[in-house]
């Protein structure tokens, strides 16, 4: 359960909730531009551009589950369980195992554009991590100022797709997410007309009731309806600070609190929620924990080293 959006606004942001049942110790990681990115299946990448994001690190190797590169382009992977298909290797494409496609992207393209050519280039392989660690079935938002799009491993093969919504959450898949915003095409910030009879005397009794039908509940195909409408019904502010309040409350609209929502393995909730902003490379976040915003700029550190920095 997680719901990622792209904000263009005056200032662009991008961000996500992370919707699980325990942290994985995740953090802040900046991986800089000389830092050599080893890939499963092909060469190494040895120079590249810095990327800062959210993740963990498991033997010195950085595994984001969101961020942003040197050049506002930003990536999110979200859970999508029973759809994701990984192959076999083929020829003539580059092979990518998933924990790889985050690095894949923000290491090597400046725009959704040229992320895109890449992956029209990509094959992503059932290759785990290491013995301890599952290939996640997963698909991702890749955005920058201008779009968005989605890329999805399906039994056709990895799917791109152009995605004007600017959110993503988790299953079914993206086109029939979309599909279903069809639904909702009647709902509007403004009050209603009484189009149900002319012969009825019917008025709105409170604010709001342009959007009844809005759904509620904590499913997938719900927070993806809810999240569109938030996004692009709400007021875009001038100020970078204001931009950055004004999504933190987007998100919050799709927020899981612990206990709503049971699973076999405990209670899901939102365990942080972020926000890059991509025009000044700035990542918020906050926790369940502390809902306190925490700011990292990526400014403050060396990108041009060999090392990884993990931001604690």
């Amino acid at each position: 359960m997680c719901t990622a959006i792209n904000f263009k606004s005056k200032t662009h942001c991008f961000g996500r909730t992370l919707d699980w049942t325990s942290s994985y110790g995740e953090g802040i990681v900046i991986t800089p531009k000389n830092y050599n990115i080893t890939l499963k299946c092909e060469k190494e990448i040895i120079s590249h551009y810095a990327i800062m994001g959210m993740g963990i690190t498991e033997d010195n190797y950085p595994m984001y589950f969101d961020g942003v590169n040197e050049n506002g382009l930003c990536i999110a992977g979200l859970n999508f369980p029973y759809n994701a298909v990984y192959g076999e290797k083929q020829d003539k494409k580059y092979n990518i195992a998933p924990c790889e496609m985050p690095l894949w992207v923000l290491s090597q393209c400046k725009t959704v554009d040229e992320a895109k050519s890449l992956l029209s280039d990509t094959n992503l392989v059932n290759i785990p991590f290491n013995d301890n660690m599952p290939v996640a079935p997963m698909h991702w938002i890749i955005s920058d100022k201008e779009k968005s799009i989605v890329a999805e491993p399906l039994k056709e093969g990895l799917m791109i797709y152009d995605n004007p919504t600017e959110v993503l959450t988790n299953n079914p898949p993206f086109l029939m997410q979309y599909q279903g915003l069809n639904n909702y095409m009647s709902l509007s910030p403004y009050q209603p007309k009484n189009t149900f009879s002319d012969a009825i005397d019917l008025k709105c009794f409170s604010n709001g009731m342009g959007a009844i039908g809005l759904p509620g509940d904590l499913s997938s195909p719900s927070r993806f309806v809810r999240a569109a409408y938030n996004l692009h019904n709400c007021t875009a502010p001038e100020s970078t600070e204001e931009t950055v309040n004004q999504f933190f409350h987007v998100l919050s609209s799709v927020e899981v609190v612990k206990g709503t929502v049971m699973a076999e393995t405990g209670a899901h909730y939102s365990i942080y929620s972020s926000c890059i902003d991509a025009d000044n490379l700035t990542y918020y976040y906050k926790t369940y924990e502390n809902p306190n915003i925490c700011k990292i700029e990526l400014s403050d550190y060396d990108i041009n080293g060999h090392d990884l920095i993990e931001v604690k």
